[in-house]
């Protein structure tokens, strides 16, 4: 039996946008082929900015040890975030735009300078930081059932789907993005817990992370890039209908409705 080639599986990912998961890509990747995973989501990015998709950032995915533990990694993630794939805040989202969406709770980043190095540091991170934003991740598969292996979820540009950031940022100065809580409610009630320190130990160290990682690739982060640092708890299934908020110590809330607007 011949595997497919990476073109194949990348135009099987996107073709599941229409509204048909599909299975896992264990026909042509092994569950930890983080190389053929990462050309598989370039070539999707490659022909997503072919259709006029502009890029406005990356997520980091994988941040909590225990969900690095589950798929047999000991690394995060990225993904790529476009222009269409943000919400406003107290905005809409179709449930018709998605296949099996979960939401959970993120610190993002707004960067003002960029940050080109191999071995960026959390400080770096810091001094490089424009404004820091509560984040609602919206996360989906087009794997069927989520799943997903490590090379799964990265060919599939990290199980990404939509987000919304807060309307009004913060300065980092004076926040304390290790020990904040999070609360993310579903119409009201208390869906999931979680702390910055639960990202990869701080948000920040997964954003050096993320930069390095991407340095290292020849694709830097730059000024104005918005970066989703990752889960500080749990996720939480959607169902039509809800309205999802997120409450983060020191940066305020953000919120969306799943339905259509």
């Amino acid at each position: 039996m011949v595997s497919p080639t990476y073109e194949e599986v990348a135009r099987r990912l996107r073709q599941a946008y229409d509204g048909t998961a599909i299975a896992p890509l264990r026909d042509a990747l092994d569950p930890l082929d983080a190389d053929g995973a990462y050309a598989i989501q370039a070539l999707n990015t490659q022909w997503w900015q072919g259709q006029g998709r502009k890029i406005v950032g990356r997520k980091a995915g994988l941040t909590a040890k225990a969900v690095q533990k589950q798929l047999g990694v000991d690394q995060p993630d990225f993904g790529v975030l476009f222009d269409d794939m943000r919400i406003a805040d107290g905005g809409f989202l179709d449930p018709a735009r998605t296949l099996q969406p979960k939401a959970e709770a993120e610190v993002a980043l707004i960067l003002g300078q960029a940050l080109p190095s191999t071995t960026t540091s959390a400080a770096d991170v810091a001094a490089a930081v424009a404004s820091v934003h509560a984040a609602i991740e919206i996360v989906d598969s087009r794997i069927a059932n989520w799943a997903i292996t490590f090379a799964d979820t990265v060919a599939d540009n990290g199980s990404s789907a939509f987000f919304v950031i807060s309307a009004e940022g913060r300065p980092l100065a004076g926040l304390d993005l290790y020990t904040c809580g999070m609360v993310l409610e579903v119409d009201g009630a208390i869906a999931s817990l979680g702390a910055g320190a639960a990202c990869l130990g701080h948000p920040l160290n997964a954003a050096a992370w993320l930069a390095s990682t991407l340095a290292a690739r020849g694709q830097p982060l730059q000024a104005g890039d918005i970066l989703l640092t990752g889960a500080l708890g749990p996720m939480v299934p959607l169902v039509p209908g809800q309205t999802v908020t997120a409450k983060v110590g020191g940066l305020g809330n953000c919120s969306f409705t799943y339905a259509a607007g």
